[in-house]
């Protein structure tokens, strides 16, 4: 594997204009996006970066995006394209705002296993020990089964999918986002499937309060965010002013694009409620390798695939994305992706070179997300290069 090598950067590189022209809404719109200033990454490398960010832009017609890397744990480089509100002409930059999505899901499950490590919350224990406003079901859950998406607690969809998907009611508290689910009957036997439940880590949120003794929001940001010197991310809560909050898009049947619809994100806060930016994902990766806020053993514990009562392994850990049985390059890759109204985003990290990537876009649905970190991640790396 090529090393990634440090530079500290002479003033003229501080600040670097890159032009990309891309088709959006018709017309051809030049777009100027200034750099953070690198501090590892050699110029021809992210110029190749930014061959593909560009053609991806391009194809996808993704209006702005922001990437960030993380290298040897320390952030190598990150930058924004595009514009983070068309209307305005406001550009996308590296500290621009997007909401995590189900980005979220992974911030939530860390503080899961910190109370687990810290022997204030055991997973595999029925969740009514520590969320006794969630009914008992027809088998034990446990948190564990929230954690792998092998609840049986659905997801979206049936009669209210339009309601529940294009949430406008603000909710004050992760309790009473289980009125919108509680009362309903589990789809299978725990542990016996898997199935993504957004709703099943919203039920985290109410565990996460039960065994610390505090509100959810408050320890994520005593635990998780402020530790890991996360300082953009918070609740979304779409009444506050938050500076540099990007705009979202969609595009139509007709390939046109348009505003998102509103969206409340408080029914679903610990699966993916908050906004953030590039740079803080790559801080909380960071901070995840370099064992600031969990251990290692508990790490290594969240990134080992999960199995069903059969013995099927699922391609899922404990609030990470895994790709179980494949040597990426003789490295473990664990992900996250999160798309809801107003964006598209991956972290991406490979635990033992202390790597990882952020690239958060503006626009709903967008591709390929977790195939392109895997792509800068091999430029940053050499991997896959011939050996001299």
């Amino acid at each position: 594997m090529k090393p990634v090598t440090h530079f500290l950067c002479p003033d003229i590189r501080a600040v670097r204009i890159v032009t990309f022209t891309l088709v959006l809404l018709g017309a051809l719109v030049t777009v100027h996006a200034r750099e953070s200033t690198p501090e590892g990454l050699e110029s021809g490398t992210i110029d190749s970066i930014e061959q593909l960010l560009e053609e991806k832009m391009a194809k996808d017609r993704i209006p702005g995006l922001s990437i960030a890397v993380l290298a040897d744990g320390k952030i190598a480089w990150s930058n924004g394209y595009g514009f983070a509100d068309l209307e305005n002409d406001v550009p996308a930059t590296a500290s621009t705002v997007y909401r995590t999505a189900s980005i979220g899901k992974t911030l939530t499950a860390t503080a899961v296993m910190q109370l687990a490590e810290r022997g204030l919350l055991d997973i595999d224990t029925p969740i009514q020990q520590y969320c006794s406003a969630f009914p008992v079901k027809q088998a034990p859950l446990t948190t564990r089964h929230l954690l792998t998406h092998t609840s049986g607690i659905r997801h979206y969809g049936g009669f209210r999918n339009e309601e529940e998907l294009f949430n406008n009611r603000h909710y004050d508290n992760v309790i009473s986002t289980l009125d919108i689910f509680k009362d309903d009957q589990l789809l299978f036997e725990p542990g016996t499937r898997y199935l993504y439940s957004t709703f099943g880590y919203v039920v985290l949120g109410c565990v996460i309060e039960g065994a610390a003794g505090t509100d959810y929001v408050n320890y994520m940001r005593r635990n998780v965010f402020e530790p890991a010197a996360m300082t953009s991310t918070r609740a979304d809560d779409p009444s506050a002013i938050i500076p540099k909050r990007s705009r979202g898009y969609r595009l139509t049947a007709e390939g046109n694009i348009v505003n998102s619809r509103a969206v409340d994100m408080s029914s679903k806060l610990p699966a993916g409620g908050f906004v953030t930016t590039a740079e803080d994902l790559v801080k909380f990766a960071g901070a995840v390798m370099d064992h600031r806020i969990m251990s290692a053993a508990t790490l290594d514990w969240m990134l080992k695939p999960a199995r069903l009562k059969s013995g099927e392994i699922i391609p899922y850990g404990l609030g990470w994305g895994l790709f179980p049985g494949e040597d990426w390059y003789g490295f473990v890759e664990a992900f996250h992706g999160g798309s809801t109204p107003q964006v598209s985003g991956v972290l991406y990290m490979l635990p033992e070179a202390r790597f990882a990537i952020a690239l958060m876009t503006n626009l709903e649905g967008v591709p390929g997300r977790t195939e392109l970190a895997a792509q800068v991640a091999r430029l940053v790396l050499g991997l896959g290069k011939s050996q001299p």
